[in-house]
């Protein structure tokens, strides 16, 4: 097979598999392996000979190697220190200990059972943050914490690898180290920053973005062949290339020049690895294939669960989710095991084996948060009763703000500036433990609860302003307040037009867009780069917001109806364009508007 026909291929089974894959919610990573192993040898056939893909492919996990180097500045690393360092440590050695005695359970003995307990803890980076990101938990506490103990695994891969070559060699079977890496790491971490920055600087000023983009993959390249030609891993000089550029001014464009090609050869290092699955394996034993991912999925979720519950002292609604999310297998287990390989500790069928169940781990891992979501979570939750709402003990005040969110501190700030006594309440226990921890007086409650706006003597107050961040939630609220409380005056954020709509419906008065005024200001700093004149910028945000307040009016008369507030949107559009035409023709600026307004111009004209 060509080597045209075979990258055709490829790319052919990864446009179709991968986009479906993400759809059905089972992530990049599965389409990209089970992409390999349709077009690999134990299927369809279409390339028969993985491993010469491997070899090309194995650059992307070198490269995801330089990526990680760029993000460990130093302020990060020493702010994420105790969950990294801490939680990575602790999960790296319990999952470790577990799986490397089920590994000699299963006649893997001596250091073979290490590194195979060690490879089989490492989670998958490139699986479980987009699974986070899906699920839009990647900024909760347990997505921070998985986050962080994925950066551990990621910086002890390379000490790990460096002891594997190490107990490959003391064992004759690897290549054996000696001065020379010594001296080459050592001349790396003295000379790198200096000659690594002088080069970037000459490529930037001298050369285009692609020549940019070509250093650095020169020195990613470079620094990996270095350390091949002393005995150490291509890992380590790829790591190393991005720890000495990670506080340099190139971090951020380094880090864009190179993603492209890391996460295509990343994916294509899954399908190598698919394509390298030996499904005659599965075939003879699919149920013990199966019972054996099932396994080590288990005892890595239920090995971190009880570390998080019964040694660091985590709430189930932490632990459980965060064991999840670590549980399924990971790229550098393929790495690792290929490593033992080499240096002759794991053989070739034991390889083979372990392969097999990393994938079949990765199948299973969104079965077992479907598990999660659907029985246990209802299940242990069902007879919970929430937390209990604070008691409002304190005296009435004239303002009650219900959403201490971005827009409710503010308003909170500016009020304690005037010595404004005000009540505010928020339904996140999370959000509320926060604002405390900054000394900030919030109180947990649920304002859409009738007993709650007593509690906080609501019929006191002068103003109810609603900051709550659902719409729903929200628009409930008002409503809540304006049929007990009619006497108070409500003043409500919206988080778009369409709440702005909705609250005004309810005849809430000039409920304000969060975003509108701040977009308004940028504009204005838009056309001030741009060489307008303070009276042109002027006249240009005067006429664009008095046009989108009358055109509020007009949607405010057909918002239950779609079809009419859809073609009134249409044809608001094309009276901004008339207007707009029409003053720039009047100050002689028509040669400066955009391409479809010259155009309309001059079929006016003629």
């Amino acid at each position: 097979m060509t080597s045209l026909a075979t990258a055709a291929a490829l790319l052919a089974a990864a446009v179709l598999l991968v986009p479906l894959f993400k759809k059905l919610g089972l992530g990049s990573v599965m389409g990209y392996l089970v992409a390999g192993v349709l077009i690999g040898p134990s299927a369809f056939g279409v390339i028969h000979e993985p491993e010469t893909v491997l070899q090309t492919a194995e650059f992307g996990v070198t490269l995801l190697m330089f990526i990680i180097g760029l993000e460990l500045q130093t302020d990060r690393l020493w702010a994420l220190r105790r969950s990294v360092f801490g939680l990575g440590s602790l999960h790296m050695l319990a999952c470790t200990v577990v799986l490397g005695t089920l590994a000699w359970s299963l006649n893997i003995l001596g250091v073979a059972a290490i590194i195979v307990g060690v490879a089989l803890t490492m989670t998958s980076t490139a699986f479980a943050l987009p699974l986070l990101g899906e699920r839009g938990e990647i900024d909760s506490q347990y997505g921070r914490e998985t986050f962080s103990v994925l950066l551990f695994q990621d910086l002890s891969v390379i000490p790990i690898i460096a002891l594997v070559g190490l107990a490959g060699a003391t064992a004759g079977g690897g290549v054996k180290l000696g001065w020379p890496a010594l001296v080459a790491v050592v001349a790396v971490v003295l000379l790198g920053r200096p000659v690594l920055s002088l080069m970037f600087k000459y490529a930037s000023k001298f050369g285009s973005h692609e020549i940019f983009t070509a250093a650095a993959l020169l020195t990613t390249v470079g620094l990996a062949w270095l350390m091949t030609s002393v005995g150490l891993s291509t890992t380590l000089g790829a790591f190393l290339a991005g720890v000495l550029l990670a506080d340099s001014q190139f971090r951020h464009q380094l880090e864009a020049s190179i993603e492209p090609f890391e996460s295509l050869l990343l994916g294509l290092f899954f399908m190598a690895v698919g394509m390298s699955v030996n499904l005659d394996l599965l075939k003879r034993a699919p149920l013990a294939m199966l019972a054996l991912a099932a396994g080590i999925l288990l005892l890595k979720a239920v090995t971190f669960y009880v570390v998080r519950r019964f040694i660091t002292g985590a709430s189930d609604k932490l632990a459980r989710p965060q064991a999840l999310a670590l549980a399924v297998g990971g790229e550098f287990a393929f790495v690792l095991f290929n490593a033992g390989t080499s240096a002759n500790l794991i053989s070739p069928q034991e390889n083979e084996v372990l392969t097999v169940v990393v994938v079949l781990t990765m199948v299973l891992a969104p079965l077992a948060w479907i598990f999660n979501d659907k029985v246990l979570t209802p299940w242990l939750t069902g007879d919970e009763e929430p937390a209990p709402f604070d008691r409002i003990d304190d005296p009435g005040t004239p303002v009650i703000i219900a959403g201490f969110g971005r827009v409710g501190q503010i308003i909170g700030r500016v009020l304690n500036m005037r010595r404004v006594a005000f009540t505010a309440v928020d339904a996140s226990t999370d959000h509320v433990d926060v604002i405390r921890r900054f000394g900030n007086k919030i109180y947990y409650g649920d304002a859409t609860h009738l007993d709650l706006l007593r509690a906080a003597k609501t019929d006191q107050a002068k103003l109810f302003v609603v900051c709550i961040d659902d719409v729903n939630t929200s628009i409930a609220t008002v409503k809540l307040v304006q049929k007990h409380f009619p006497s108070v005056k409500v003043l409500a954020r919206a988080r778009n037009r369409t709440h702005l709509l909705q609250l005004r419906e309810i005849g809430v008065e000039s409920p304000i867009r969060e975003t509108f005024a701040g977009s308004v200001e940028l504009s204005k700093l838009v056309l001030e780069s741009l060489g307008e004149t303070g009276e042109q910028i002027e006249k240009t945000l005067n006429m664009f917001v008095q046009h989108d307040i009358e055109m509020l009016e007009r949607q405010q008369a057909v918002f239950q109806d779609e079809a009419k507030l859809i073609a009134l949107s249409k044809t608001a559009r094309a009276e901004l364009d008339t207007i707009l035409r029409e003053d720039a023709e009047a100050d002689g600026r028509s040669d400066q508007l955009a391409p479809e307004l010259q155009n309309q111009i001059e079929a006016a004209r003629t």
